[in-house]
């Protein structure tokens, strides 16, 4: 997703970007490449997950709902997790993650050249089973549109 050089300028008039950047360790070439992918006039669906969801102890939090600061943003598991908290993941076949800050995450499509159109929160279906859902919304999703540059 950081590298889309097999598509031309100006290509989509969509680009759908799930909660999927959360395992790029920099979302600025994300969203270089999709403004330039997409026509003029396209839009971008991105969604991610709120970044104080990597505040938190995660472990802690799925083991007692407790929900104790110990990160810091932008997080990433390869800095702040233990090497033993990153292998435990591994051998479970879970995915490091990062954790971009929201001036990342949404500065970034402006920054590329993306207008910002539409704004949304959501919570997991069952805010009993996810502790920061009790709270706030655990994702975000913005709509974007390129004005500027080629029609594809």
């Amino acid at each position: 997703m950081a590298d889309l050089r097999s598509f031309d300028d100006g290509r989509f008039g969509l680009v759908v970007q799930p909660v999927s950047n959360c395992f790029v360790p920099d979302v600025s070439p994300v969203w270089a490449e999709v403004q330039r992918v997409l026509a003029r006039g396209g839009i971008l669906l991105a969604g991610f997950n709120n970044p104080l969801r990597y505040l938190f102890d995660e472990d802690l939090a799925a083991q007692t709902g407790e929900l104790r600061v110990v990160n810091a943003l932008p997080f990433s598991d390869l800095e702040q997790l233990s090497a033993e908290q990153r292998r435990r993941r591994l051998e479970q076949g879970e995915p490091l993650e990062f954790g971009p800050t929201l001036e990342q995450q949404i500065g970034g499509q402006l920054e590329a050249g993306l207008v910002l159109t539409r704004f949304y929160e959501d919570h997991y279906p069952s805010r009993e089973a996810d502790p920061i859902s009790r709270y706030t919304a655990s994702f975000i999703a913005t709509r974007a549109v390129k004005l500027r540059g080629p029609v594809g």
